[in-house]
């Protein structure tokens, strides 16, 4: 594009050596290569000249903060361990050790294919800082280690969370035999806290290991290496796993329809897939994004603050209060819990009913209560002493707009997707007369809705922080306004812990009622006997499944709520980062303004190009799993046996799973490498031209996003209502919602929460590649950027390409088979329940296994 304006613009950032940033020692300009390498060459100030009341300096209350985290991490392996104790039946331990072993095996194809895509975004760091910048290699170094331990993070914090909730799974659902909710409540609420807490304690020990104990000098490489590769790790395990949930839940769902069987019907090869993916989209995809989410929030304020702040004293008190509000949220949040548990155990101890939405909602209040409390008073404690004109209370209350929206939105969320919604309601009532058609269109309704609500109360909250930022901030800081953005994307996290737990809560009760199920306990000979003589358990069958599917609903809400909270951090937060590459464009705002105006072209082009890139990436997450779904369901229709089992073979359950792993890889990597080319393009075409994409991408990334999250979870349970509520399982009713879940599974579990990764990773990746473009640009390689900007783009374009004609469906239309008619299928002579109507297929299994995922001809 308009690339004469490269050349004029970085040519008086060339005159000035590089872009002048506030907080970079000169002499460390020279170290990083005549002042460029951006972020890279950030030197930390000196934290021990921080006091705080009492004298105590601020380096001492950081290693203090350690303790914080040592304590977090023992708080989820004590937890860890108390599950591991907790009875449960050894049919259902059988099955939650099936699952468990399938979450090992994709978990561990998953890190393989994390470190093939790692390869791309070393090359990329290897060839700008070591080759252009000419950083030294030991530098380059840290840059690619601490993108490793990024990355390692996000995946290790995955791993611990499938483990934890396919240990309180199968407890779940023994405490269920019991007939008495509180059990049922409090083993997925723990587990959830467990997630949570080693979640955020690890990710801030880790950041407060490069704040204190590395040379002040490497730690903006340390914290830039360390963004990327956990954005990267957070964008794979969230992308993979919301196509692989969604193959799995979708082809599980449709046999319902098509064989008259009960939700988790044992005999359906697709349970343990769909069990598998709960995991896989709704534990291993949150934890990895909440992980990257409260590590990236962190670099953008951290780099914020050494750009934007001019005195180093400043600088450093800053620097020690953020992250010692951090640890302090983490204690807050875990006397909330402790408070909460102690209350619902006060009230519903030998209770025969309850409603499982109260008791979360209770925490997410009570932690937000309590945390705006210990912000204030944390504020005052460390920031008093060392700032004036009441600065301390004012950046207090610009957090505490984040810590409120981490509770107001949640109940807005609640409004549209909650079993006890007129919304989701209304998706029942016209589902009773106008079959699935009216479902889909109610629910995209509250879809609809929903995104302005809550995109109204995002910009309300966003509006008070910048009021608040107006009122004497610009004294201490440029652009306060950006400031106070990133410290309410802060506030939203200020609660992680909780965030994660709560989020957490869904996948455990969705797989308790799974693993109930898959276990066949009921139809053990003498079960009733052996529960009461082995485990003191009188067991109430009828009771424990009402309760399992009311919990699950719960879930499902909860669920829900976690999702808007992250897109909008990701959003909220992505204005801090991106103002990191305008103040390095405008050689820290001094310069080339004019270019930030909506009469500059390039950036106008770039906020209308974002929008195309967002319905893709959505249109292309939807195809894989469409795709998927289909074979998953063409196998399992050849496969089921209905008459002569009580269960699935295991060979066949995990040939699903392998199904829906190929297709989840497949759409996996194409998508991202689209992604990748994009960035780099974008970010070669024209520098403001690629604010403006970041801009758009993030704006239209919000409302998409929530929109699909809340369309899909009024589908979820408007299904639920008519489950547990109405009882018309079978019906004609149940199948109309049963088609509009499906539809609002990619919706809500695939595209919607990818998008919160994607526009991280595109921001802080894009950091490094328009930088790259403009040092290019300043050592007069004009023609070589104009070049590799094209050729980024065609590559760029194959992948989106194939992200459908790839992925499509290879069947003929003469060759589809008609849609089951129902109930049991007559057996051929394999002794095999196939539909009748698809006895003519032409696509066999055989044919399937040997085509794989992503074939070509």
């Amino acid at each position: 594009m308009v690339h004469v304006w490269v050349g004029q613009q970085v040519g008086a950032l060339a005159g000035s050596g590089a872009p002048a940033v506030r907080g970079v020692a000169a002499a460390q300009d020279g170290q990083a290569g005549g002042g460029h390498g951006g972020e890279v060459s950030l030197v930390l100030p000196d934290l021990s000249g921080v006091t705080v009341l009492g004298g105590m300096s601020g380096r001492t209350l950081l290693l203090l903060g350690l303790g914080v985290c040592g304590l977090g991490l023992v708080f989820g392996l004590l937890v860890y361990l108390q599950l591991r104790r907790l009875p449960v039946h050894r049919s259902m331990s059988e099955v939650a050790d099936l699952i468990w072993s399938t979450c090992k095996a994709y978990l561990t194809q998953q890190g393989r294919f994390l470190l093939v895509l790692w390869g791309f975004i070393a090359a990329v760091i290897v060839t700008y800082y070591g080759v252009l910048v000419g950083l030294p290699w030991g530098r380059v170094a840290v840059v690619i280690a601490f993108s490793l331990v990024g990355m390692a993070g996000s995946y290790s914090v995955a791993w611990f969370g499938i483990r934890v909730n396919t240990l309180a799974n199968a407890r779940t659902a023994f405490a269920s035999l019991g007939g008495k909710p509180l059990p049922v409540h409090q083993i997925p609420m723990r587990s959830g806290m467990s997630i949570g807490m080693v979640l955020i304690s690890l990710e801030l020990l880790i950041m407060l290991i490069i704040l204190l104990f590395l040379p002040a000098d490497l730690a903006g490489a340390c914290f830039i290496g360390f963004a990327i590769g956990e954005s990267l790790g957070a964008a794979a395990l969230r992308i993979a796993g919301g196509i692989f949930t969604k193959i799995a839940d979708i082809g599980s769902d449709l046999m319902k329809i098509a064989f008259k069987i009960k939700e988790d019907d044992a005999r359906n090869p697709g349970v343990i897939a769909d069990c598998t993916g709960d995991n896989a989209g709704d534990s291993v995809g949150p934890s990895a994004d909440g992980f990257e989410t409260y590590g990236v929030t962190g670099v953008a304020l951290i780099t914020f603050v050494l750009l934007g702040v001019g005195d180093p004293a400043v600088q450093a008190s800053l620097l020690v209060w953020i992250f010692v509000v951090r640890a302090v949220m983490v204690v807050a949040s875990a006397l909330s819990y402790l408070a909460n548990d102690a209350w619902t155990r006060a009230r519903w101890t030998g209770a025969d009913r309850m409603n499982f939405e109260t008791p979360l909602t209770s925490l997410v209040w009570l932690t937000s209560i309590v945390s705006m409390a210990a912000t204030y008073l944390t504020t005052w404690a460390v920031l008093a002493p060392s700032t004036t004109d009441g600065l301390w209370w004012k950046l207090a209350t610009i957090i505490s707009c984040g810590t409120l929206a981490g509770a107001l939105i949640p109940e807005l969320v609640k409004v549209f997707t909650s079993t006890h919604s007129k919304h989701v309601r209304e998706v029942v009532k016209s589902s009773r007369q106008g079959g699935a058609s009216l479902t889909i269109l109610s629910g995209l309704v509250a879809g609809n809705f929903s995104a302005f609500w809550l995109g109204t109360a995002i910009v309300g909250l966003m509006g008070g922080a910048f009021l608040i930022s107006g009122l004497g901030l610009e004294a201490v800081m440029v652009a306060p306004a950006i400031f106070a953005f990133g410290l309410v994307a802060f506030g939203f996290l200020s609660m992680g812990p909780v965030t994660i737990a709560v989020d957490s809560y869904g996948p455990v009760t969705d797989n308790a009622q799974s693993v109930y199920e898959l276990s066949t306990i009921e139809e053990i000979p003498g079960i009733d006997d052996e529960l009461r003589r082995e485990h003191g358990v009188d067991p109430q069958w009828t009771r424990a499944k009402l309760m399992l599917e009311e919990n699950d609903g719960a879930g499902n809400t909860f669920k829900a709520t976690a999702k808007p909270v992250l897109i909008g951090t990701a959003v909220v937060g992505a204005t801090t980062m991106i103002f990191s590459i305008v103040m390095a464009l405008t050689d820290s705002l001094t310069t080339g303004l004019e270019n930030l105006s909506l009469l500059h072209a390039p950036l106008l082009l770039g906020l209308i190009t974002g929008g195309a890139v967002i319905f893709w990436f959505t249109g292309a997450s939807i195809q894989a799993v469409t795709t998927g779904a289909y074979r998953a369901v063409e196998f399992i229709r050849t496969t089921i046996r209905l008459d002569g089992v009580t269960r699935a073979s295991e060979a066949d359950s995990r040939r699903v799973v392998e199904i829906c792993t190929q297709y989840a890889q497949q759409g996996m990597l194409t998508m991202f490498l689209g992604v990748f080319f994009l960035t780099l393009s974008f970010a070669f075409v024209e520098p403001f031209f690629f604010i403006g994409y970041l801009i758009s991408i993030a704006i239209f990334g919000l409302y998409q996003a929530i929109f699909m999250a809340n369309a899909g979870g009024a589908w979820d349970n408007a299904k639920k209502i008519v489950e547990v509520d109405l009882h018309a399982k079978g019906t004609a009713l149940h199948d109309a919602t049963i088609v509009g879940d499906t539809v609002g599974d990619p919706y809500k579990d695939t595209s919607s929460v990818a998008l919160n990764p994607v526009i991280k990773f595109t921001t802080l990746f894009g950091l490094l590649a328009v930088e790259l473009a403009v040092s290019l640009t300043t050592e007069g390689r004009q023609t070589l950027v104009t070049t590799l900007a094209a050729v980024f783009f065609a590559a760029a374009l194959f992948f989106v390409h194939r992200s459908f004609y790839g992925m499509r469906i290879r069947t003929s239309l003469e060759d589809e088979p008609e849609p089951a008619t129902g109930g049991p299928a007559p057996q051929g002579a394999s002794g095999r329940g196939v539909p009748s109507s698809s006895s003519t297929s032409s696509t066999t299994t055989s044919a399937l296994a040997e085509q794989g995922a992503g074939e070509q001809r």
